[in-house]
């Protein structure tokens, strides 16, 4: 029996609050533990004009100001990374966005207690995941490359 599982991509971002606290490097080994492969990385000063396209769904709400200043404080680093339902992974070992309410082991239940500053920015969906990822990153800037440990965190049937 085939299963469908497929290799996804998606959009992780570690916020000024992960920078600030010298979190990136305890971040990053948490996906690279749970197998998931980083495909892409770099460090950037996030724009009113980008902010303004990537969280067009809250332009109206009374926080929207709040949140622009929040991801403009400090440089971000912007990851792309990739695995099996990787979006999905990323969001379970993300924890809920209130870090008040992750639950310990999760990255926001470990580094957060708030719903702003809650260290990173996650992909919603296979789709929303595209669509950020090509904001944040041009082609030539992902990888494409086997892990040599690839064999031993899959079935076969899993890929």
């Amino acid at each position: 029996m085939k299963f469908a599982f497929m290799i996804e991509r998606t959009l992780v971002i570690l916020k000024p609050s992960a920078l600030q606290r010298g979190l990136v490097g305890e971040v990053t080994h948490r996906f690279e533990r749970k197998g998931l492969r980083l495909a892409g990385m770099k460090m950037m000063q996030l724009t009113d004009h980008l902010l303004d396209e990537h969280y067009a769904h809250l332009i109206n709400k009374p926080f929207f100001q709040r949140v622009k200043d929040s991801m403009m404080a400090a440089p971000v680093i912007a990851c792309c990374i990739e695995g099996v339902d990787a979006v999905q992974t990323v969001r379970t070992l993300a924890g809920p966005t209130n870090g008040r309410l992750a639950a310990p082991g999760t990255i926001r239940g470990d580094y957060s207690m708030s719903v702003q500053e809650n260290i990173i920015h996650t992909s919603d969906s296979p789709e929303n995941a595209a669509v950020e990822l090509t904001r944040f990153f041009k082609p030539e800037e992902m990888f494409a490359y086997k892990q040599v440990a690839f064999d031993y965190l899959y079935a076969t049937d899993e890929y």
